[in-house]
């Protein structure tokens, strides 16, 4: 059989790559800026997929980033953490509606409040949330999407383990 490939499912593709290259990124700056076009290509594609609960998610990561670009205020992180639950909590009709949002809010934090390494591993535990809405949605780019990002976050995560350990020896001659 051969997938229906729509506008919405075509944009998830697009949603994979950006996620890929996203998350590949060892630079945080660099990771948020690609993240940034990242959410707002998702945004896209679920509101052509009609998941609203899921494009809202797609629209607080897109502001949260290119806020986060330019602060860490935790203050600032607490207003896209509210916003995330009330809206989340208000538009859902489901239980199930809330992966998103519990993703998003993890990704809040993480890309406020945390840094490197630990940044990686709470975008890892977000990305299991949003693999879970994707495969309720149906998104097929999503779900390729977060199984990947799951595994280049992965190994990003151990290249830089892997660094800090060099550095570590390095200093210690």
């Amino acid at each position: 059989m051969i997938a229906d490939l729509s506008l919405a499912q075509a944009l998830g593709f697009v949603s994979f790559g950006l996620g890929i290259s996203t998350f590949y990124q060892k630079n945080d700056r660099r990771l948020k800026i690609v993240m940034f076009v990242f959410n707002l290509n998702h945004l896209l594609h679920f509101i052509l997929l009609g998941s609203a609960v899921s494009a809202l998610s797609a629209a607080l990561s897109a502001m949260r980033t290119a806020s986060s670009i330019y602060t860490s205020s935790k203050y600032v992180a607490a207003i896209f953490l509210l916003a995330g639950a009330g809206l989340g909590l208000y538009i859902a009709d489901h239980w199930w509606d809330l992966w998103p949002v519990i993703g998003t809010m993890i990704g809040t934090f993480a890309i406020f409040m945390l840094r490197g390494i630990q940044m990686r591993i709470a975008f890892l535990i977000g990305a299991c949330c949003w693999l879970t809405n994707n495969i309720l949605v149906g998104s097929i780019g999503g779900t390729l999407l977060e199984l990947t990002v799951i595994t280049v976050n992965s190994l990003t995560i151990f290249r830089m383990l892997r660094e800090q350990k060099r550095a570590r020896a390095s200093q210690a001659l």
